[in-house]
């Protein structure tokens, strides 16, 4: 997977632990959004650890390489991101590689907002993952298509997420 330059406020950050302390769903708007989060936890999970943090860089395969390597339960994601803020009090910035494939275990937001993706490419595998299954996927991607959606970057969008809060938020 390329390299993507991350950086988020941290004022940004502190506010994304804020709301998940309240309970309040965080909306990822955006596939690079996604992958900032979600390696934002790798790093401050890193740091956790106590592993070097000097240079902030999620690689493609850490994540899956820890969930295969501990049977112990992970930090949940407001530690991780507190321990970033810890550290940077200005902004955290580093580097992804991030790679997000179906098994994934999505860490840091609730809601995703994206674009219809390209077949076969590295941000269809990550929706469908955000998903959860293909049967998933192809029902939002057949119903696009049925209403002549506009897809890629200029394109149509969807929200994404769980029934239960896709509903919570609609009758809110």
């Amino acid at each position: 997977m390329h390299a993507e330059r991350i950086e988020v406020e941290t004022k940004s950050v502190k506010k994304i632990v804020q709301a998940r302390k309240c309970g309040r769903p965080i909306v990822a708007v955006g596939t690079t959004a996604v992958r900032t989060l979600e390696s934002l936890y790798w790093c401050g999970l890193r740091i956790l650890r106590g592993l070097p943090s000097s240079e902030l860089i999620a690689s493609q395969w850490e994540p899956y390489m820890v969930m295969d390597n501990h049977s112990e339960a992970l930090p949940d994601d407001t530690d991780a991101l507190e321990a970033l803020i810890d550290l940077y009090p200005e902004a955290i910035g580093g580097e992804t590689q991030l790679l997000i494939v179906p098994g994934y275990n999505f860490r840091t937001f609730d809601l995703l907002v994206t674009n219809f993706h390209q077949p076969e490419s590295t941000l269809l595998m990550l929706v469908s993952a955000f998903l959860g299954d293909r049967e998933k996927l192809w029902t939002v991607y057949n119903n696009a298509l049925a209403n002549d959606y506009r897809f890629l970057s200029y394109g149509d969008s969807s929200l994404l997420g769980p029934s239960k809060l896709l509903d919570e938020q609609s009758a809110s």
